[in-house]
């Protein structure tokens, strides 16, 4: 799978360096603080010093306005380009956990169904306080810039920048809403092949672009599935999101197929933006390109 985007849909279990001591948290006081699964933590001010363990969580602490506070995140946190300079600690699959211990982090911010929840287990387990970000549409990338404002002592420019995300949005249903709707498959590996199911941010960003993701009912976030499966829900059009050259393979797949519809229909689509995978506030750029990219198969 592709890097940090599809580790999220595998929820890859997690390999930790020994740790050495464990570190104390900060001092509990009167500035709650609460993150996007209601959990509150207390701290003794703003947080100053934030590693965030998820490209998109250090995303979304840029989009705050709290860049200049994360001192370490991980491999692939590449948005925006500023958050290419911050020391990386590990990937999704392993940490440093000493390099951890050694900045004395105010705060680790994660990102639920992307943070491996053993890894969140270890860093709780050396007494650091651990903030959660979450969000499975759109619609919640807003309010969890506003609430990492909140954490870092941000929050006129997070509240700024959610406004901001929040308009760009409804802008974007708007411009969609009556468009002619579409069944598309949305393919992220291939052999076997992978697809997006239900719970994943992409059937969100499918429906704001008028189109309906055909295995949305799947529970899993990205479901296996046989040739067969796909034959049989016969999409008018298929997305496969990997890097072009890879996707490329995959899209010659299909063709071998050409009385199904997408094929039949030349409706078959590599989209190789990955930060609808990161689920980053890029996402709603991200999302508008991937609109476009459908209107092409409305004619």
């Amino acid at each position: 799978m592709r890097g940090a985007a599809h580790a999220a849909l595998a929820f890859l279990a997690v390999s930790l360096t020994t740790a050495g001591a464990a570190f104390a948290a900060p001092a509990v006081a009167g500035l709650p603080v609460t993150d996007d699964i209601g959990h509150t933590l207390h701290l003794a001010r703003p947080a100053q010093r934030i590693v965030a363990l998820a490209p998109g969580a250090t995303a979304l602490l840029f989009a705050a306005g709290a860049g200049d506070r994360v001192v370490a995140t991980i491999e692939y946190a590449d948005e925006p380009a500023a958050a290419k300079r911050i020391p990386r600690l590990g990937d999704l699959q392993a940490i440093d956990i000493e390099r951890l211990l050694a900045l004395r982090p105010d705060v680790v911010v994660v990102m639920q169904a992307i943070t491996s929840p053993l890894m969140i287990d270890r860093v709780r387990g050396l007494g650091l306080p651990v903030y959660t970000t979450r969000f499975t549409r759109l619609r919640d990338i807003a309010p969890s810039i506003s609430r990492l404002g909140r954490l870092a002592g941000t929050g006129v420019v997070a509240d700024r920048e959610a406004q901001r995300l929040a308009a760009q949005l409804a802008a974007l249903r708007a411009t969609y809403a009556q468009r002619t709707p579409l069944d598309v498959m949305y393919q992220v590996w291939n052999p076997p092949i992978y697809a997006i199911g239900g719970p994943h941010i992409v059937t969100d960003a499918l429906a704001v672009c008028g189109a309906r993701n055909v295995f949305a009912g799947e529970h899993t976030a990205a479901p296996a599935l046989g040739t067969e499966a796909v034959l049989a829900r016969n999409p008018g059009v298929i997305v496969v999101s990997a890097p072009r050259a890879e996707a490329s393979k995959w899209v010659a797949e299909w063709r071998r197929f050409p009385h199904f519809a997408a094929t039949a229909a030349g409706h078959l689509y590599v989209f190789d933006d990955p930060r609808l995978d990161r689920m980053g506030p890029g996402a709603i750029d991200a999302t508008a390109a991937l609109c476009r990219l459908l209107d092409a198969a409305r004619g």
